[in-house]
């Protein structure tokens, strides 16, 4: 049999042995879209048809293997019903098992990446070899499913179920020496030795000195425990894997109800219990959210990809301020190879900042994540300086000094004196206008913000701030400069907070207000978690600060004060006024002890409740869902504003700021998504019950207006049902 398709080819290596190779014309990956499958249903037909055939090898012409399923063909897939997903779901799996029965031992090379669809490919061949550089896993569970096309059926019969539980439901992917010795593939060897090493156990298997068929047989039939075994292996992971993926993300736990339905039958019937369950999470509102996460990041790196087009190369950047800021900026950059010059005045903050970029390498080297040699070549990158000496050689300029405009306006001024005409400065600065900044500057549209999120090396998200006169040039520069760090940059327009804290501080307007009215903060941080959040928002407070909060505070008062400006000392203030500043001081609505590991453990003070008396009153308990209206309805609206100013352009950018930026839960897919799944019309009703708090519970014109148009935020937003 010989076949030249789109995606697959067929050719025929002599005597009996066939090699079917993936090879997706114009793409640079190799993926399952609708064209691949059914080439692959008519390879797996025409060779079980081919007389003579005595084996198969399965390939791969690109640098991955099949990197999974067309996210966005499954996402259309989503919006059926529950019985045509399955039905649908049939269908595919009558392909993987058409290539399992093949009349011939098979054999997988696996050169690159095989994810999802990818690896349970993979799983249908009799055999895998793998290239030491390759990655294997299913990764279902980050997008709220499960591996649908026998995953969570074959993976566990060659496994075993408490490995195959914890492929699935962390979604790991796995390198080759953990593939092997867990037994998910048969031989790792180097790139070079893989076709040829893949081609001999082939041989092999042909020549009887490996049983193909049993090897079949191990993954069709039921599962060989005991029932004692199964409670054991079934039970106890129920308890590891519900602790860790908690009551938002119903997708684990369906993963182990599924293998235990199934593992006492055979790989039909197990199959069909797979499908089952596929199409029952793909149903819910988490998987309508995680997809859509995954597409938005998708369009984040698309976005960010076009701007590097136009981008000036940063072989060399600067930091000015060694403080916890600075030192993070000084690390990230250094850690992903680009050199950094660490500027401050005083020689102890220079201090402070390498010894944060070491303790964070050190921790690396624990983990054995990196070698001490690597550490030591990390380190090497960031150059420590107490005066502009080597600046003439700096292409980008990240200034972090305090969150001052008189003192950041000064040390820009400075800078720009002592670096190239072509150089860009940018302003880490959370608050303060950067068209404001320009105007000490000669040259302004060589200057933007760039705004990271404390801590730097673990928050995602960097705000590449466009002033009046900000070039492109400029902000290409720095979106590029950004993604080089390992950073997702957004580019947003020049406001006060700009985009994430300009939305984060109605939410916390909202926590005021609250607590004005009698909440008690314990029992709003604990609705707030339950609802999905990392931190309630009395905890986030203290861990970003009280003082810097209650700074940005008055910004974003005299930035929009028909809303955001308010009457008498808020909670916040008055804590501030107390000197309590949160994590800093070691107390804030919070007090802070060290536990084991040095790290700060909240505790409650009981002594807070009487300092903020004059202020909340009477405590009284506030229902649930009233604390969840309170809190979410100013953040959804100023989210929705923004994107009808211009901040950001698309409700992409701005729900995936918030996710990147301040936590918001995923699962719930960001402020303008959450709309979405409660729909304009319910959302501007919920609302209008809470108008009498001011202006932030009040939609705009534009949101009452698609709320009688029905519109939505997203095309076909799949409506949420659990």
């Amino acid at each position: 049999m010989e076949f030249s398709g789109q995606a697959i080819q067929v050719s025929a290596l002599g005597d009996g042995i066939y090699e079917v190779c993936f090879n997706l014309a114009g793409e640079s990956v190799n993926k399952f879209n609708q064209t691949t499958l059914n080439e692959l249903k008519d390879v797996a037909a025409g060779l079980t048809a081919t007389a003579g055939i005595r084996g198969v090898l399965f390939s791969s012409a690109k640098d991955v293997f099949i990197v999974g399923a067309d996210i966005t063909e499954f996402n259309q897939m989503f919006s059926a019903s529950e019985d045509e997903i399955r039905g649908h779901i049939a269908g595919l799996n009558a392909i993987f098992n058409s290539v399992e029965d093949l009349p011939c031992p098979t054999v997988v090379a696996i050169n690159g990446i095989a994810l999802g669809g990818g690896f349970e490919m993979c799983l249908s061949c009799d055999f895998r070899v793998m290239s030491e550089s390759a990655r294997v896993g299913l990764p279902e569970v980050k997008l709220g499913i499960y591996p649908g096309w026998g995953g969570t059926v074959r993976l566990p019969r060659l496994i075993g179920a408490d490995n195959a539980i914890e492929w699935i439901c962390t979604g790991a992917e796995k390198r080759a020496d953990a593939a092997f010795k867990d037994g998910a593939v048969d031989a790792v060897v180097s790139a070079d030795k893989l076709r040829d090493a893949a081609l001999d156990l082939l041989q092999k298997a042909i020549a009887g000195e490996f049983s193909h068929n049993a090897r079949r047989q191990e993954k069709q039939n039921a599962l060989p425990l005991s029932e004692i075994e199964k409670m054991m292996v079934f039970e106890s992971a129920k308890g590891v894997v519900g602790a860790k993926a908690g009551p938002h993300y119903p997708a684990p736990m369906e993963v182990i109800a599924t293998i235990q339905k199934a593992a006492r039958h055979g790989r039909d019937k197990a199959l069909d219990i797979e499908s089952k369950g596929f199409a029952k999470l793909a149903k819910t509102s988490v998987t309508a959210a995680l997809v859509g996460l995954f597409l938005k990041d998708q369009f984040l790196k698309k976005q960010a990809k076009a701007y590097e087009a136009s981008a000036q190369p940063v072989k060399q950047a600067a930091v000015l301020g060694a403080g916890i800021m600075g030192g993070g900026v000084a690390y990230q950059s250094a850690v992903k190879g680009t050199p950094i010059i660490m500027k401050d005045i005083a020689p102890k903050a220079l201090e402070l900042g390498l010894s944060e970029a070491n303790k964070l390498l050190l921790k690396q080297v624990e983990r054995e994540k990196i070698t001490a040699e690597q550490m030591a070549r990390t380190l090497n990158q960031i150059t420590p300086a107490l005066s502009y000496g080597e600046f003439g050689h700096v292409d980008l300029v990240v200034e972090a000094v305090v969150e001052n405009p008189k003192v950041k306006s000064a040390v820009l001024a400075e800078v720009e004196g002592v670096v190239r005409d072509d150089a860009i400065l940018t302003s880490n600065t959370s608050t303060i206008s950067i068209s404001l900044l320009a105007q000490a500057l000669k040259r302004p549209e060589n200057f933007c913000g760039m705004h990271f999120f404390n801590p730097v090396h673990r928050m995602p998200l960097v705000e590449v701030i466009r002033g009046e006169k900000t070039s492109e040039k400029a902000v290409a520069t720095t979106v590029a400069y950004a993604r080089a760090m390992g950073k997702t940059p957004i580019v947003v327009n020049d406001c006060p907070g700009f985009l994430v804290n300009r939305i984060l501080f109605p939410y916390f307007a909202g926590f005021s207000k609250l607590m004005a009215d009698g909440a008690d903060f314990r029992q709003v941080d604990k609705v707030m978690e339950g609802f999905g959040w990392p931190m309630g928002p009395a905890y986030l407070l203290d861990v970003v600060g009280i003082d810097t909060a209650c700074h940005a505070d008055k910004v974003m008062a005299a930035g929009f004060p028909d809303r955001m400006a308010h009457e008498g000392t808020t909670v916040i203030e008055k804590l501030y006024e107390l000197g309590r500043y949160g994590q800093k001081n070691s107390q804030g609505f919070y007090v802070y002890k060290e536990d084991k590991r040095g790290k700060p453990k909240k505790v409650v003070d009981e002594a807070v409740f009487a300092l903020l008396r004059d202020i909340t009153g009477e405590q009284k308990a506030f229902e649930a869902d009233d604390i969840i209206a309170r809190m979410m309805i100013p953040m959804c609206i100023e989210t929705a504003r923004c994107l009808e100013d211009g901040i950001v352009s698309s409700a992409a950018e701005a729900d995936m700021g918030l996710i990147y930026g301040i936590g918001f839960p995923p699962f719930r897919g960001g402020a303008l998504q959450y709309i979405d799944a409660m729909g304009m019309a319910a959302f501007v009703e919920l609302a209008s019950r809470y108008a009498h708090l001011g202006k932030l519970y009040q939609p705009t014109e534009r949101m009452l207006q698609m709320a009688q148009q029905g519109e939505t935020y997203y095309p076909a937003a799949t409506p949420a049902s659990h």
